[in-house]
């Protein structure tokens, strides 16, 4: 018989849940907030049937247009033919989580203005808090080195004879 083409094919490894990840659901996935312009994770969670986004929306991230009772509202950019298209969708809690994505931008951010901060307090001009990409490393020159050619040792079974 040929495999069959439902809505959740294919996902038997894609929505499985992680070592000791499996069992009740904590009262953290149902306390979370998410506001308008949250950035979150679909991370389907096969346990709860309802509220499930399509399988091709596992793991893309999205920003949050609606909160509802249980649900929320995700807007995803997909690749439809040649162009970007947001798609907008609503997921249940259990299938959503917040997504770090923005972490290291805020904490540049908070760094960069705390080094303006300081350099204003003590009358310097404005740091550079531009990221610039990292540079070849530093030369060295090798001192009194000496070559050496290794060849390898001809073989003769013959001579050295086969040993039991």
């Amino acid at each position: 018989m040929p495999a069959g083409a439902g809505l959740r094919k294919g996902t038997r490894h894609t929505f499985a849940r992680g070592f000791r990840t499996k069992g009740y659901i904590p009262l953290t996935v149902y306390l979370r907030n998410f506001k308008l312009g949250d950035y979150v994770d679909i991370k389907v969670n096969a346990a709860i049937h309802k509220g499930m986004p399509y399988k091709w929306y596992h793991g893309k991230t999205g920003v949050v247009w609606n909160v509802t009772k249980r649900a929320i509202g995700v807007e995803v950019l997909k690749q439809i033919g040649n162009r970007m298209m947001k798609k907008r969708l609503h997921v249940r809690v259990e299938h959503v989580q917040p997504s770090r994505c923005r972490e290291e931008f805020l904490n540049r951010c908070r760094a960069n203005d705390a080094k303006k901060n300081a350099a204003r307090k003590a009358g310097e001009p404005k740091p550079i808090v531009k990221r610039s990409p990292v540079g070849p490393r530093d030369g060295a020159m090798l001192k009194d080195v000496t070559l050496e050619t290794i060849t390898a040792i001809p073989y003769d079974i013959i001579k050295e004879g086969v040993q039991m």
